[in-house]
């Protein structure tokens, strides 16, 4: 029986940050891990995505060489090596994650953890395969653990929706994805979330025939509406075909695989692939979660306060599998703040200032309310927009589809949210945090010195804008 202070069950951007925090504390630390470290993001999810993202990304720019005066001639691309280098990245990723919890003292157990008792696990063998292990079942027990506390950080999985023909060779979810080797001639994505419209970003630029089915009025539909209908037209402009307001009754095998779409534009569309861009459910399968006493909500997500205790005494639950929000970023922060309240220490974690970004092309970033929830919450928001194309950084870079929205309280001038869709929104959202956490006024960012050129200037121009005094865009009429 292995012994530790705390015991972290799943090895991903949740579980293992808390380890390593608790380490830190001097507390000894195992984690129980099937996977290779970094669970499903730096496996399955936010890295190899981003990894293939890129490579799209240079391929569009080759094309366009001409447009910067560089003569690019017979552009093509090698799918394999697209996903080889996919692969390297991800394994030196994975390979710094366990040279961090090794430099940490974090003793990493191999295997699939099954309760036994509220802190007692079983260590269970699980068969290799081609795809994810996360999914695998566990077969016999070959070790056991206990500790004073454990943290809960397994996860969660995408899942088919209940579709007629959703079973069919051919239908797939975003983890099926990585293992096409080639890229398909025509592919249909249910969902247009963020999953959805990266992976409809990436195979169009490979050159599939992409249509996204959604069922809300707009792409991203939990994005600002204004955002999810700027992805809309730019989705159009590339070729992408977008159904919106529509579902997926069902999929048939004929000499294709025939999808079945209803909604405003009722037809059927023949595909090689159809990827399921929607739909998780947390990791809890075969991990003896009854035997903890441990409360799930309906839809089997772990119930945990601000905090990250669960109604069990010295049992905790970060990540995915709490449904809190199903973001890396957030998991770790869960992480840190799980590993030290179990240290000793008071602190909370505010799930109020959320930054979320989508790696579409153009990207789409966005933290705070939008324009709608705001008002919604009683606000009486003023809301002003500034196009990249009025930025001289993002015309020298080549770049300049998409606007910065900002949402401010009227009365103050407090910012309430800040909404991107263009290049770099992902990195340029960080301000927008930033000015939420520390309860910043348009004033203030307005005031703030920002360097020029950059893309950065951006949330600066948005804040002037919103105040009724834009420099490089033409003032509204009074």
């Amino acid at each position: 029986m292995r012994e530790f202070d705390l015991l972290v069950i799943g090895g991903g951007p949740g579980g293992y940050v808390a380890a390593i925090r608790a380490a830190q504390h001097g507390l000894s630390v195992g984690l129980v891990e099937k996977e290779r470290p970094g669970g499903v993001c730096l496996n399955w999810g936010c890295i190899p995505t981003k990894a293939m993202l890129r490579s799209a990304e240079v391929l569009q720019t080759v094309r366009d060489a001409a447009e910067y005066g560089i003569r690019a001639d017979n552009v093509g691309f090698d799918y394999a090596a697209v996903r080889r280098r996919m692969t390297e990245v991800v394994t030196g990723l994975t390979d710094g994650v366990a040279g961090l919890l090794k430099a940490n003292g974090v003793t990493v157990i191999e295997g699939h953890a099954r309760f036994t008792g509220p802190t007692t696990v079983e260590i269970c063998d699980v068969p290799a395969g081609d795809g994810p292990r996360y999914a695998a079942t566990p077969a016999e027990a070959v070790d056991r653990a206990t500790a004073r506390d454990v943290i809960i950080a397994t996860g969660s999985t995408p899942i088919p929706l209940p579709i007629p023909g959703a079973d069919l060779p051919g239908v797939i979810t975003s983890d099926g994805a990585f293992g096409l080797t080639e890229v398909p001639a025509r592919i249909v994505i249910v969902g247009g979330s963020a999953v959805g419209a990266e992976w409809a970003s990436l195979f169009a630029a490979f050159g599939s025939a992409v249509t996204v089915v959604e069922m809300r009025d707009t792409l991203v539909p939990a994005e600002d509406a204004d955002l999810g209908a700027a992805l809309g037209r730019s989705f159009k402009q590339r070729g992408i075909t977008v159904l919106t307001g529509s579902t997926v009754s069902a999929i048939a095998q004929t000499e294709a695989l025939r999808v079945t779409v209803e909604g405003p534009q009722p037809q059927e569309i023949d595909a090689d692939i159809v990827l399921f861009g929607v739909g998780r459910r947390p990791n809890t399968a075969e991990l003896g979660i009854d035997a903890t006493g441990v409360h799930t909500d309906a839809r089997g997500f772990i119930e945990v306060d601000e905090q990250l205790h669960t109604n069990v005494d010295h049992v905790y639950a970060i990540g995915d599998v709490t449904g809190k929000a199903l973001l890396a970023h957030v998991a770790s922060h869960q992480g840190l703040t799980a590993a030290d309240v179990l240290a000793g220490h008071d602190k909370r974690i505010d799930y109020d200032v959320v930054p979320a970004a989508t790696f579409t092309h153009p990207e789409i970033a966005s933290v705070g309310l939008t324009e709608a929830q705001a008002r919604a919450a009683g606000h009486d928001p003023v809301t002003a927009k500034f196009p990249f194309a009025a930025l001289g950084r993002a015309r020298t870079f080549g770049d300049t589809e998409g606007f910065v929205k900002i949402v401010a309280g009227r009365k103050y001038g407090e910012v309430l949210g800040v909404h991107i869709i263009g290049p770099a929104a992902s990195d340029l959202i960080t301000e927008g945090a930033l000015a939420i956490t520390l309860e910043a006024t348009l004033d203030e960012l307005a005031d703030t010195i920002h360097a020029h050129p950059t893309l950065g200037e951006i949330g600066m121009e948005a804040a002037l804008a919103a105040l009724g005094l834009p420099v490089h865009i033409t003032p509204p009429k009074r």
